[in-house]
């Protein structure tokens, strides 16, 4: 192997570490906005589940209160 060719060979294995460091940070920024994106779909899922429990009991007291009113 001549020095042309090692030194080729140097720079790029710096390159290729360079390169996976760089993935690494960027992997590890994507995860934390992953997990931050979670905890805040999991609050919108928890305030959604409580309006439709709310519009839920509405219609079924509503519907109770009708059929009392006709039977009566």
């Amino acid at each position: 192997m001549t020095d042309d060719e090692r030194s080729l060979a140097v720079t790029a294995l710096q390159e290729i570490s360079r390169h996976e460091r760089e993935c690494g940070e960027r992997w590890g920024e994507t995860l934390n906005e992953l997990k931050s994106l979670r905890t805040a779909t999991d609050a919108h899922a928890e305030r959604w589940e409580k309006l439709a429990w709310m519009v839920i009991g509405t219609v079924i007291t509503t519907a109770c209160v009708a059929i009392t009113t006709v039977a009566i």
